[in-house]
């Protein structure tokens, strides 16, 4: 997995710069992204304070965790009725 060369505090520092007037271009090639990357971060992180980024980001953690719990517990469920409905 690619690792974030920016973290959300950065992040939401550049769209807050972005917000008080700071052009998009002048911001991209300041920080060295592209504007695109710029206006992906707008869409994720846009509104966003630091504190609820935090959050977002401990929630979407558990939330994947929970999926792949969910996941075992179905292929262990579905393992064990495969079992049960073969004939002795």
């Amino acid at each position: 997995m690619k690792r974030a060369r920016f973290t959300e505090e950065q992040i939401i520092g550049v769209l807050k710069e972005q917000e008080t007037g700071a052009k998009t271009a002048d911001l991209a090639r300041r920080h060295g992204v592209s504007e695109g990357t710029i206006y992906n971060w707008k869409a994720k992180y846009g509104g966003l304070e630091v504190s609820e980024a935090k959050r977002l980001r401990a929630l979407q953690d558990e939330n994947a965790k929970l999926k792949r719990l969910l996941a075992e517990a179905m292929l262990d469920n579905a393992g064990l009725k495969d079992l049960l409905s073969k004939n002795w």
